[in-house]
C-alpha cells in the first residue's frame, strides 16, 4: 500500500513538473507578442490605424478613406494616315492618396462601334487633382478610330502622401507659344521645378482645345530630370495642322510623387 501510494505520489509531481513546463514555455511564447509594439503587417488593427494595416501611421490607405477616380474623357487624334495617339483625361478626387503602379486599357472602335484595337500599359496616379494618361504611336491600320474609351485594370492600392511633401512641390508651366497652327504646328513652353526637390522622369503632356471645349490634338515630351529651382524649354511638334483653330493649351506635367526626393 505504501509503495502504491508513492507511486501515485510520483505520478502526481510529474504531471505537476510538466504543466508547469508547459506554463513556462507558454508565458514565454505569449508574453513577447502580447508585448509586440503595433505594425502595419501584423494583420491586426492596431495602433493609430484605421483600418488592418492601413491608415494612420501606414503608408497604406484604408478604403474608407478613398474615392474611386473619375474618367472624365478620352479620346484618340490623327498624328498621321493610320497612326494616333490616345489621351484619357481622369479626375482624382483624393487630396492625400496616390497610387505608385496600377495597370490600365485603351479600347477603340471605329464608326459602326466594331472594335478595331487596344493599347495596354501601366501607369501612376498623382494626388489632388485631374491628370492625363498618354499613349502614342497606335497603328490600327485602315480602320479610324471614332470612339475611345478608357479603364483601370486593377484596383489601385493607395497610399498615403504628406500634406506638406504636395504643398512643397509646385512645377510651373509658363511662356506657352504655338506657332505654325495651319501648316506645321509647333508648341514651345516653360517648365520650372519650384521646389527643394528632385523630379526625374517627367512626362509633359500637351492637349490643345478649339472654342467648344473640346480637346483637338495631345502631344507629349519627356524630361530627363529637373533640380531643384531648376528651369527647362520643351517643345512639341504636329506634322499635320488641327481640325479646327486652337483656342486653349494646356500642359501637365506627370511624374511619380514616391520617385521625388529632397535633395
Amino acid at each position: 500500500m505504501a509503495f502504491t501510494t508513492w507511486a501515485l505520489k510520483r505520478q502526481i509531481l510529474i504531471v505537476i513538473g510538466l504543466i508547469l513546463i508547459l506554463f513556462i514555455f507558454g508565458f514565454l511564447i505569449i508574453i513577447p507578442n502580447l508585448n509586440q509594439a503595433p505594425s502595419c503587417v501584423d494583420g491586426k488593427q492596431n495602433g493609430t490605424e484605421l483600418g488592418i494595416d492601413c491608415g494612420g501611421i501606414c503608408a497604406r490607405a484604408c478604403v474608407s478613406q478613398v474615392e474611386n477616380v473619375s474618367v472624365l474623357w478620352a479620346r484618340s487624334f490623327r498624328v498621321i494616315p493610320g497612326r494616333y495617339n490616345a489621351v484619357a483625361y481622369v479626375a482624382n478626387h483624393n487630396k492625400n492618396t496616390a497610387a505608385e503602379k496600377i495597370s490600365y486599357r485603351f479600347r477603340f472602335a471605329d464608326a459602326n462601334n466594331v472594335y478595331i484595337g487596344k493599347r495596354e500599359g501601366t501607369t501612376f496616379i498623382p494626388p489632388a487633382g485631374n491628370f492625363a494618361i498618354f499613349e502614342s504611336g497606335i497603328d490600327i491600320g485602315n480602320s479610324i478610330p471614332v470612339y475611345t474609351t478608357f479603364e483601370f485594370t486593377q484596383t489601385p492600392v493607395w497610399l498615403q502622401v504628406s500634406q506638406e511633401k504636395i504643398d512643397q512641390l509646385k512645377v510651373g508651366v509658363s511662356d506657352i507659344q504655338l506657332t505654325d497652327e495651319i501648316t506645321n504646328p509647333r508648341m514651345s513652353a516653360t517648365i520650372k521645378n519650384n521646389s527643394l526637390f528632385t523630379i526625374p522622369d517627367i512626362g509633359i503632356i500637351a492637349i490643345l482645345y478649339n472654342a467648344g471645349g473640346n480637346a483637338v490634338s495631345a502631344s507629349r515630351t519627356y524630361l530627363n530630370q529637373l533640380a531643384p529651382l531648376e528651369t527647362s524649354s520643351v517643345n512639341f511638334t504636329w506634322p499635320e495642322p488641327f481640325g479646327s483653330p486652337v483656342v486653349a493649351k494646356e500642359l501637365i506635367p506627370m511624374y511619380d510623387i514616391f520617385s521625388v526626393k529632397l535633395q
